[in-house]
């Protein structure tokens, strides 16, 4: 077994011969291509800017004023899509970005394992994990969940490489640098995924690695960190605030939450509501007893660390979202899903090459059957979700647009509600006097007003806030715009 690619990782030097890590590229390739294809296909690159989108993209964008940056919020991903954001309004052109990058990504982090796993392991968990809808939905999107998921792979797979062979010197710097994007993107995430990968190096005292993934985890996280004290009042500070604005972390089990959240809800806040159809849940249901399986196959064939590690990041990834908030968002899982495909994939290959004769053509049929009700329930979901985000988004364009027509043109202010991201749509700034975005006051506002276009966003009905009572109101579908006075240059007609 020691030159094979399930060779185990005691006392083992190579991993498997140069020809065989060349060749197990060409399939990851392929998903990691058909992956970017998918989603310029299927999501396309029309997709409109979401809520949280518009506040990173609008950190370093040519577009609009930065909106509020609130404490759990990590500068990553603005830094990540900087590139397109800096220069060009263009979300067609930020998608397909993404989307070519995204790709990359996958096919790197996948990589990763070469030598760990067969290569038709490594596909199938490419593809896996390639084709449920939230990672088709999130990896086009500027939204840093999918590339802690990426970073959290490589990062497991550079750290068994490096651990099997010293004198492996891309598997050391892999890890530093998946190490680094995870914390760059949101760095209590990276301290969650890599709490059993620094458990490990522990144990087997490989202090080499235990560094390179600390000093990985802090460049990634240095910016944050000095941030806090910077804008939050100390680390510590912002911690607090950012716990705040999560519905303060603790004990909380939201397993159903995330249940609900499955049938294609993007943010289930309260997550409130019937389930969605079982057919909707069964895979997620499924995919801790393939886990376990995979598990077993793999102390069975003495390589239980290969396993067993991204099995336990998968774990550390999951725990705080579904037992220490309130609420669920499919994306948060992202890296769980990640880490725990190989060993899914593991499983499912040996539940069908194991029984011999007529019992593998009933493993290998049950298995396809099963798969492609997956994979349709996942693009059911998936059309349904990208139709109702476009609604949204069109709702927010289409507000923007009557907003222009009144006279709210840049430099303009907006505040109410769905201030920060039709503000990004109309070219505004954006404020609020209170909840967690508040980043100004009554007094602020009135001087604002008289000197640009301010407008307050108020449901139909609704009480507006007091700056804005005397202004005049605007119905436009279920929304009431108030536009300050002072501002000139609209067309009523």
């Amino acid at each position: 077994m020691s030159g094979s690619a399930y060779a185990t990782l005691a006392g083992t030097r190579r991993l498997g011969p140069p020809t065989a890590s060349r060749r197990s590229e060409y399939p990851l390739g392929v998903v990691a291509g058909a992956f970017t294809l998918a989603q310029l296909v299927l999501v396309r690159p029309g997709l409109g800017l979401g809520w949280d989108e518009t506040v990173y993209v609008s950190q370093l964008s040519a577009h609009a004023p930065a909106a509020f940056f609130s404490a759990p919020r990590a500068r990553g991903i603005s830094l990540l899509v900087a590139p397109v954001t800096s220069w060009s309004s263009s979300t067609t052109l930020l998608r397909v970005y993404l989307a070519a990058l995204s790709g990359l990504a996958l096919f790197l982090a996948l990589r990763a394992w070469r030598g760990l796993f067969p290569v038709r392991v490594l596909a199938l968990a490419g593809a896996l994990f390639a084709s449920l809808w939230v990672t088709l939905l999130y990896g086009l999107q500027a939204m840093p969940n999918y590339w802690v998921a990426v970073g959290a792979l490589a990062a497991a797979g550079c750290c068994l490489r490096a651990r099997a062979d010293r004198s492996d010197r891309a598997a050391l710097w892999g890890l530093v640098a998946s190490a680094s994007l995870m914390a760059w993107m949101r760095p209590t995430d990276a301290v969650w995924v890599t709490l059993p990968l620094l458990a490990f190096l522990v144990a087997v005292r490989h202090w080499r690695l235990l560094v390179a993934l600390l000093a990985g985890l802090a460049s990634g996280a240095a910016e944050w960190v000095i941030e806090a004290y910077v804008s939050y009042g100390g680390l510590t500070q912002r911690l607090h605030e950012a716990s705040a604005i999560e519905g303060g972390l603790g004990w909380n089990v939201a397993v159903l939450d995330q249940l609900r959240s499955l049938g294609g809800r993007a943010l289930c806040r309260p997550c409130t509501g019937e389930m969605p159809n079982p057919a909707v849940d069964v895979w997620w249901l499924v995919l801790p007893v393939l886990a376990v399986v995979g598990l077993v196959v793999a102390i069975r064939a003495r390589r239980t660390a290969v396993t067993l590690v991204p099995l336990a990041c998968a774990a550390t990834a999951a725990f705080p979202y579904l037992f220490m908030i309130g609420y669920a968002a499919p994306r948060f899982l992202l890296p769980a899903y990640a880490l725990v495909a190989i060993p899914v994939a593991d499983a499912l290959i040996h539940l069908v090459t194991r029984p011999t004769g007529a019992w593998r053509r009933v493993a290998v049929t049950v298995l396809a059957i099963g798969l492609a009700g997956h994979l349709a329930i996942q693009l059911a979901v998936l059309e349904r979700t990208v139709s109702r985000t476009n609604t949204q988004h069109r709702d927010w364009s289409r507000t923007a647009a009557e907003l222009h027509r009144l006279g709210v043109r840049k430099p303009c202010l907006l505040t109410g509600q769905d201030a920060i991201p039709i503000a990004f749509y109309t070219g505004c700034a954006s404020a609020a006097t209170g909840g967690h975005n508040a980043n100004t006051s009554r007094t602020t506002l009135d001087r604002t007003a008289r000197r640009m276009p301010v407008a307050a966003i108020t449901p139909v009905g609704s009480r507006p806030p007091a700056y804005a009572r005397d202004w005049p109101a605007h119905r436009y579908g279920g929304l009431d715009l108030r536009v300050s006075p002072s501002t000139e240059g609209g067309d009523d007609g």
